[in-house]
């Protein structure tokens, strides 16, 4: 029961703050997930692979209806979505399988790298300067793996990295919001499967898994975050959202060094 309630917990934060500040809720729900698997003594040596392939099937969810409301305002440019998509579904697919044979080590400190990554966008508030249209099949299916690949690797439906990428070639900034928030699905789809398949036939993970996806911590994540973003979207017209932003930040950083100093 405590398990649960902490699950709930989880899930009702990571949709608020995605809500609120328009972050990905991965990039709060995987270290979340990494604590409390670590205090339930899950095994160490997989424990951030379970917070990544559960983080990603919680996506998986979520997405669906991020992608419906931007696309009821006519915000997702389908085009892009499904040149780019063959992309997306191989390179996190692949980085799923990348992320199965490394070590808790490496991905906590490519984790903590990304961390500081999103932190420093937050604060600096750096938007790309449109510099380019958009590329051919070939060059959005390279950018998609490349995408993919990343967000594979750090449990996010990529919009971090969509939405820049998608302002750099020229698409407005609602629609590149709403592109990437339709992006996050095959993202997340791809990289749920490629997880789940990797950590088929590991004795040492939990009864409950499938894979490395938590079924508990996914139900409990998944339908709380799924019911609180659209209270913290409220909240986003009435508080200083820049300003949360910063100290969000603040928080990212040190929860990334606190990932950091956890590996020595």
């Amino acid at each position: 029961m405590s398990a649960w309630l902490l699950y709930l917990m989880l899930g009702s934060g990571a949709g608020i703050l995605a809500g609120l500040l328009g972050v990905g809720g991965g990039i709060v729900i995987v270290p979340l997930l990494t604590f409390a698997f670590t205090v339930q003594h899950f095994p160490a040596s997989y424990v951030l692979h379970m917070a990544l392939g559960t983080s990603l099937a919680t996506i998986m969810f979520t997405s669906i209806s991020s992608l419906r409301a931007h696309h009821s305002r006519q915000a997702v440019s389908w085009p892009v979505v499904r040149r780019i998509s063959p992309g997306i579904v191989a390179g996190t697919f692949l980085g799923s399988w990348m992320a199965a044979h490394l070590t808790t080590g490496f991905l906590k400190i490519f984790f903590v790298c990304f961390i500081y990554f999103v932190a420093a966008q937050l604060i600096l508030n750096v938007s790309p300067v449109p510099g380019r249209q958009l590329p051919g099949r070939g060059g959005l299916s390279l950018a998609g793996s490349m995408i993919g690949a990343v967000s594979s690797l750090v449990g996010i439906g990529g919009g971090t990295m969509s939405v820049p990428f998608l302002q750099w070639c020229n698409l407005p900034f609602k629609i590149a919001i709403g592109t990437s928030a339709a992006i996050g699905f095959p993202i997340a789809l791809s990289g749920t499967a490629g997880y789940i398949v990797n950590g088929l036939g590991i004795r040492e993970l939990p009864t409950a898994s499938l894979g490395f996806v938590y079924l508990p911590a996914l139900a409990g994540v998944a339908s709380a975050s799924f019911l609180t973003a659209p209270l913290g979207a409220r909240l986003a017209h009435s508080l200083p959202i820049p300003r949360l932003k910063k100290i969000f930040a603040l928080l990212l950083i040190a929860t990334g060094t606190k990932m950091l100093i956890s590996l020595f």
